[in-house]
């Protein structure tokens, strides 16, 4: 029963981020730098993918097999993945478990660009004058920083990779062009190529499912 209310209150919280994210997302200023970040995307930004997360989940995998680094606060009530998506053991078996993602993901794609480029002002801009220590921090700590939303530890330390491909992107937009603008943006499309394709495969994975459930419905 408590887990129950646990999952409840955790979905409800991310369900209202992602309201205010998405109706933030359809107004106009917004929706114009989403559509300048979206239009700007290129072959070179999907490509290094499969090898990024590949690597991801290799060591994901490696770093998750050590006890310590195994935790993650919503894994452990019984959550799947990132909560943003609402996967949870507490709802399978259920409609919910289909149409609870369903609607988070429909709420988070409007999002996405302004979602990205908040992080990658967080934790890119400025690396130029970093030193490289400061660089390797920024990116252990973008990945640790998803570990907040509760996802297991290693697994949030392995999505350093990704952080340390935005990194690399950042850097060698602002050699080419001393603009810290044109930086944040070319890392920002990396990023959001990268988690535009973790979307696609996971609500082509909820259709599926919910062709199943209907299926099976009927």
């Amino acid at each position: 029963m408590l887990l129950d209310l646990l999952t409840v209150a955790v979905l409800a919280w991310f369900g209202s981020r992602l309201v205010v994210s998405f109706r933030r997302a359809l107004t106009g200023p917004a929706r114009a730098r989403s559509v300048a970040i979206a239009r700007g995307l290129r072959p070179r930004h999907f490509v290094p993918i499969p090898f990024v997360l590949t690597a991801v989940v290799a060591a994901a995998l490696a770093l998750t097999a050590l006890p310590l680094l195994s935790f993650g606060w919503w894994t452990a009530i019984g959550g799947q993945g990132n909560p943003v998506f609402g996967v949870t053991d507490r709802t399978a078996g259920s409609a919910l478990s289909v149409f609870v993602p369903i609607v988070f993901l429909v709420l988070l794609v409007p999002a996405l660009p302004l979602l990205v480029e908040t992080e990658e002002r967080m934790f890119r801009q400025g690396a130029e004058a970093w030193s490289w220590p400061r660089r390797v921090g920024k990116v252990v700590l973008f990945g640790l920083a998803h570990a907040l939303i509760g996802i297991p530890i290693g697994f949030a330390l392995a999505l350093s990779i990704g952080g340390a491909w935005f990194m690399a992107a950042y850097l060698h937009r602002w050699h080419r062009t001393g603009s810290q603008a044109q930086a944040v943006l070319e890392s920002s499309r990396c990023h959001l190529a990268y988690n535009a394709s973790i979307v696609t495969v996971v609500a082509v994975t909820f259709a599926v499912s919910l062709a199943a459930w209907v299926a099976g419905s009927v």
